[in-house]
């Protein structure tokens, strides 16, 4: 139940698998597997059927907007900066797999690459937040935590 828990909090945020992996005292290695599967599953679910949701259920609740608007505009920034292997890198630490995965998404890149670069990313990323967290647990988190 543990694992599962956490899993599905690294769906929202890659973050939440360490610390709930050091929290609920699961091996490390269970742990960097956790937060790679959760993210990963993110990455696929939304690669696959991202087209589909977006015709079937945002075009319902969500109005055409401005195609130009100051959000869209960020992206635009963040994607000419770092392209795709950029925000693959970004997604696990500031972007959320949601987040990150629309972005290289809405890019028009292949789904192989973004699944590729966001393997890559979570895997690295895992194991140096897995890592700090668990080596260094009880200086960076709060007392309450184990």
């Amino acid at each position: 139940m543990k694992i599962l828990t956490i899993y599905m909090l690294t769906m929202l945020k890659f973050i939440f698998g360490p610390i709930g992996g050091y929290a609920a005292r699961l091996n490390i290695l269970i742990t960097i597997l956790v937060t790679i599967a959760g993210m990963m599953t993110v990455v696929l679910v939304l690669t696959f059927s991202g087209e589909w949701f977006k015709e079937k259920f945002l075009s319902r609740f969500f109005r055409k907007r401005e195609k130009f608007s100051t959000r869209t505009k960020k992206f635009v920034a963040i994607w000419k900066k770092y392209g795709l292997v950029g925000v693959a890198a970004l997604t696990p630490v500031i972007l959320t797999p949601i987040g990150g995965t629309v972005l290289a998404l809405s890019s028009g890149s292949s789904k192989n690459k973004i699944i590729y670069y966001t393997l890559i990313s979570a895997s690295v990323w895992s194991v140096i937040l897995t890592g700090i967290i668990y080596f260094f647990g009880n200086e960076v988190l709060p007392e309450w935590m184990p």
